[in-house]
């Protein structure tokens, strides 16, 4: 009997990425994101690895939608053996400029997503002993990350849920690992907020980001994805991924430096208001 493993956000980059490497180490795969076609169009490549797939349209921050995956997926395979939480928004600009609606969004995403897989799965893990939740996190739950504060506060809470259940849960066989990637080349854009003091400003953080998520110099989502699998393989806690550990050992070494660095590349003209 395969191992399944659900993954959410798997309609491109990490999630599509996680999917076909867990397809390849004899994984069926169950595929959650809120866009079908997309979700099946990811289906397709893997049964061309040989491996059942299950795409389920899901919005994880409806509660319900989650537990319908959850539902459908142990229906169809029986059982589930792993559980990937890749599903967030990214969120660039000054604090003050960012509105209730964008925290509600990016928490409601990045943090409320993430509970409600697991809160939904948890009591398949705790009836068989034994599973593995893995919550792709960021440096940005790592270390402080300025003009980003909403999506850092979601993956800093990433952070603490996943280290708390880690130490809660590792006794009753099930095993928590954290991701943290550096930015990687994906289309995450797609769903990202940008905001500015001016419009201008705004474009031009867009603008950089989508630069630099084109650079070669970044890690691609297979990196991340090979990270993934290294972490339920050999049961880590924690992996952080290529550059995250330049830019973590930088942030803790040398705080000073770093975080004026950062302000000068994210704050853009917003500084000048300061």
């Amino acid at each position: 009997m395969a191992n399944t493993v659900i993954i959410t956000g798997a309609t491109q980059g990490i999630g599509k990425a996680t999917a076909l490497q867990f397809a390849r180490q004899g994984y069926d795969i169950v595929l959650a994101a809120r866009q079908l076609e997309r979700l099946e169009t990811t289906a397709a490549e893997v049964r061309s690895l040989g491996r059942q797939a299950l795409a389920i349209s899901t919005d994880v921050r409806d509660y319900e939608q989650v537990n319908n995956l959850v539902e459908k997926a142990l229906a169809h395979f029986g059982h589930v053996d792993v559980l990937i939480n890749d599903a967030g928004i990214y969120y660039m600009g000054p604090v003050d400029e960012s509105s209730l609606n964008d925290w509600q969004q990016i928490i409601n995403t990045n943090l409320w997503g993430y509970i409600h897989t697991i809160h939904a799965l948890l009591p398949h893990f705790l009836e068989r002993k034994t599973g593995t939740i893995v919550n792709v996190s960021s440096i940005g739950g790592l270390d402080p990350i300025p003009y980003q504060v909403p999506y850092t506060t979601s993956k800093y809470a990433i952070t603490g849920l996943t280290k708390s259940l880690h130490a809660e849960l590792s006794p009753k066989g099930i095993h928590v690992c954290g991701i943290y990637p550096s930015f990687i080349r994906t289309r995450l854009m797609e769903r990202a907020i940008f905001r500015g003091k001016s419009e201008e400003t705004k474009q031009a953080r867009y603008q950089l980001i989508n630069t630099a998520f084109n650079s070669p110099l970044l890690e691609k989502p297979e990196d991340v994805a090979k990270a993934i699998w290294r972490g339920v393989k050999y049961k880590k806690a924690n992996v952080v991924v290529g550059t995250a550990n330049f830019w973590s050992s930088a942030f803790h070494l040398f705080p000073g430096l770093m975080k004026p660095i950062f302000r000068r590349i994210f704050g853009m003209s917003d500084r000048l208001a300061h």
